[in-house]
């Protein structure tokens, strides 16, 4: 039997200063040189005026909340995927970001939890959204 200690509305959270270089190093990592990220010129001329990170880092500093989620179980569990993500607001570089990952739902039957991902920056404004999924084993 798998076990799932989990109840709904248990969360956590992580907060992180988004540098340059973790945008360059994921740009290099991911292939993903796209102006928005890495020139600051050309940025200037959008209505963002400054370069801003890339939306799937503020997703893969997400997987840090869930990592510590997982931490508070004896069950091995594993990323089953992300569903409903959207970008709402831009983070900059120099932002701080928290990532709230609240448990909403938990699927005894198929050993699975759904958490309602939520990024926010130092302004408290809402900047990333999803749902998680973590399959336990």
């Amino acid at each position: 039997m798998v076990d799932i200690p989990f109840e709904i509305g248990q969360s956590v959270t992580f907060s992180k200063t988004v540098s340059e270089s973790d945008v360059y190093l994921f740009a290099g990592i991911t292939g993903d040189f796209s102006p928005n990220h890495i020139d600051e010129e050309y940025m200037k001329q959008t209505p963002y005026k400054k370069r801003i990170a890339h939306g799937v880092l503020s997703i893969a500093l997400s997987s840090t909340a869930s990592t510590k989620f997982c931490q508070m179980s004896k069950s091995p569990c594993v990323s089953y995927g992300y569903d409903r993500i959207r970008f709402i607001k831009p983070i900059f570089i120099g932002d701080t970001v928290t990532v709230k990952y609240t448990c909403t739902e938990i699927d005894r039957e198929n050993h699975k939890t759904y958490a309602k991902i939520e990024i926010t920056n130092q302004y408290g404004e809402l900047c990333t959204v999803g749902t998680h999924i973590l399959k336990f084993l």
